[in-house]
């Protein structure tokens, strides 16, 4: 007796604190105020995707503080990025740990658990032949801003496959991986408002932050030294401006939010600095609490 036609699937069985559908994003839409979105881990995402094989601009999850269960419908091959630590597989009544960043190889039936990472915040899953969610404009990312694209996973939500894609080749092993930081030094480009901030070069290299409890995917908000604004353009409105990834506004009370891919198309106050694109990643996997400090380069 034939097979009948399988439905690759993965289907959710417990969540965690946040977990999402994120491609590369969905940028060059700012002109109808809809942000880039995409995984805030870009590095992290690429690599789950080669390690199973796919293209890196299919979709997978980004998933925050693990707690996430999945079962896969059909044998396939998966990938944990992110933080370092394991996947916990399921067959039957057993259990095995795999280490994470490398990929693994899943049959029907089995359930996939991914546990929450020691450091870190932000882990993400491939799967071969990618999260097949019907794409808006473009991409397959949730917008927790705009809410365009699928909502975060809930028990009970199914999540389509593309087609099964060729096993990766031999010898794509373990990739070696550092705990996530508690603490970085980032590179910032000064401007176009920078001076409005009274030494904001000066201010920024000597001053440590601290990552907030209430940061998110449109942005981190840091708590320390106050910014204060340039004698003047104290009293002075700045008239709503577009705003880019990486931009580090100052809001009145002084304290610098770091745009995420979330982030809002404009805003209305001072953007001092925009962080340089290779370390924008780093701030994926800040915990509050974490510290950050500034090194301004200028033009």
């Amino acid at each position: 007796m034939s097979r009948g036609p399988v439905h690759r699937e993965l289907v959710v069985t417990e969540v965690g604190p946040r977990a999402l559908v994120v491609d590369h994003g969905r940028p060059g839409w700012a002109h109808i105020g809809v942000p880039p979105a995409g995984a805030l881990d870009g590095p992290a995402h690429a690599l789950a995707q080669r390690l199973v094989g796919n293209p890196p601009d299919v979709a997978g999850l980004e998933i925050l503080l693990g707690g996430l269960a999945l079962q896969v419908t059909d044998a396939t091959t998966v990938a944990l990025t992110g933080p370092p630590g394991g996947l916990v597989v399921r067959t039957g009544g057993r259990e095995r740990v795999v280490a994470s960043h490398q990929p693994v190889h899943v049959h029907a039936g089995d359930v996939l658990v991914v546990p929450a990472p020691t450091s870190g915040l932000r882990g993400y899953l491939a799967v071969g032949g990618g999260v097949a969610v019907e794409p808006v404009l473009g991409s397959r990312s949730a917008d927790t801003l705009s809410g365009l694209g699928p909502a975060p996973l809930e028990v009970g939500t199914r999540l389509p496959l593309g087609p099964a894609v060729p096993t990766p080749p031999v010898g794509t092993g373990a990739v070696g991986v550092s705990a996530a930081p508690d603490a970085v030094v980032i590179r910032l480009h000064l401007g176009p408002r920078a001076e409005w901030v009274d030494d904001a070069a000066g201010r920024l290299r000597a001053g440590t932050w601290t990552v907030g409890s209430t940061s998110d995917r449109v942005g981190v908000r840091l708590g320390g030294p106050e910014l204060e604004r340039a004698e003047a353009f104290r009293g002075v409105e700045l008239r709503s401006e577009g705003l880019v990834g990486g931009a580090v506004q100052v809001p009145p009370d002084g304290q610098p939010v770091v745009f995420l891919a979330d982030h809002p198309t404009t805003g209305g106050y001072p953007v001092v600095g925009v962080v340089e694109p290779a370390e924008l990643p780093a701030f994926a996997q800040l915990r509050p609490g974490s510290s950050v400090r500034f090194v301004p380069l200028r033009a």
